[in-house]
């Protein structure tokens, strides 16, 4: 139970249909609040008072024992912050010191809410750890004709095509499927709302959050506190030099804003970590933005057992996206992935789209699906 409204009304469907429930609220790690020191680095000035973690202040916690007091049921917080700094914040400044925009929402997901916490309410005796995701789960029976009844574990998108969900859960496995419930998974969010309205649950003002949970100012802010970056040359895609960045890290493929040169809009065409450059475009529809292929790792499928390949899917290279139709191939074993690292042997698998995708970013997620179902995903090289 987060406070919001979405884990709020999903502890009350659940009450209806007559689960007993256990009201949980996860506390993360947030950048300490030391005063008013100022850090300057990157040619930044960050005042430290402004960080707070949004997604997990003490008024959250508030609102979400409030709500558990009106269904009458007990609750616990579960103090996870030096798990999540290690976990998901230093593999989040990690990666973008290695020149990748990493998605820590995927990575909290199966090591944190589905992870740690599974591990916990399991010991506890728990069935099952409920949470305010759109996505839907479906069980089918494996072999019918086998007196002992093994279950495949199946996820769809959520009913609301704008507040789906799926995208962010392609690292779980069929062990963390089998304990896991979506009650809202079948709902609108203006449904949701309306719920949480009828039952007078005080959620109803609370914006959602569309940024990182753990960062409380700006993005660049946040790394220029961990990051020693480097300023180097800003060229064209024709390699003229019109500038200076102030270290990669503060950049993403198909970033616009903040690339602060005159004569703009410029955007975001490609990132040379060897020779420290930022390659940029001024033109939206540059075919250096668009690409038709990209090369997965760390690919994970939801059934536990690979599909037989090549495959026709939809992919999704971000949240939000539009998924597009692709064939998906697995690269022979030990392929080198030089636009990971240097040297890097890993398992890689080839996403080829029917059309060329814009602004494919290593260290996003690219995301399978099949009509509606989810069946794994990848981190883009």
């Amino acid at each position: 139970m987060s406070g919001g409204v979405d884990s709020s009304v999903a502890a009350v469907l659940l009450k209806q249909q007559g689960y007993n429930l256990i009201g949980v609220f996860m506390k993360f790690w947030s950048e300490p609040r030391t005063g008013s020191s100022q850090l300057i680095h990157a040619d930044r000035s960050v005042d430290t008072r402004r960080f707070e973690n949004r997604c997990c202040s003490s008024e959250a916690e508030a609102r979400a024992r409030k709500v558990a007091k009106i269904l009458g049921i007990p609750f616990y917080v579960f103090n996870f912050e030096r798990e999540f700094k290690k976990r998901i914040v230093d593999y989040f400044l990690r990666e973008y010191k290695r020149g990748k925009t990493p998605n820590p929402c995927v990575v909290c997901n199966k090591e944190i809410k589905f992870g740690l916490l599974l591990e916990k309410v399991l010991a506890l005796d728990a069935d099952y750890i409920a949470t305010g995701h759109y996505a839907r789960l479906r069980r089918e029976i494996r072999n019918p004709k086998s007196e002992i009844r093994n279950y495949k574990y199946e996820l769809f998108r959520g009913k609301d095509k704008v507040k789906d969900q799926s995208y962010f859960l392609w690292q779980l496995n069929q062990k963390q499927l089998k304990h896991i419930l979506f009650p809202i998974g079948d709902y609108t969010k203006d449904k949701v709302r309306a719920l949480a309205k009828k039952f007078n649950l005080p959620v109803l003002d609370i914006p959602e959050s569309q940024e990182i949970c753990f960062i409380g100012t700006t993005l660049n802010d946040f790394l220029a506190l961990y990051i020693k970056s480097k300023i180097g040359q800003i060229l064209t895609t024709e390699g003229k030099k019109i500038g200076q960045h102030q270290g990669l890290p503060f950049y993403t493929i198909g970033q616009r804003k903040g690339i602060e040169l005159s004569g703009g809009p410029f955007y975001v065409a490609a990132k040379d970590l060897k020779k420290n450059t930022l390659i940029v475009t001024p033109f939206s529809r540059d075919k250096a933005l668009y690409n038709k292929n990209l090369i997965a790792r760390n690919v994970n499928w939801l059934s536990a057992k690979e599909p037989k390949l090549p495959l026709k899917i939809k992919a999704q290279i971000r949240y939000g996206h539009k998924s597009v139709p692709a064939i998906i191939t697995k690269n022979p074993e030990g392929k080198l992935s030089a636009s990971y690292g240097t040297g890097l042997k890993t398992k890689t698998y080839t996403l080829k789209f029917s059309r060329p995708q814009r602004a494919i970013t290593p260290g996003q997620s690219v995301v399978f699906y099949q009509k509606k179902e989810l069946l794994g995903g990848g981190i883009i090289c």
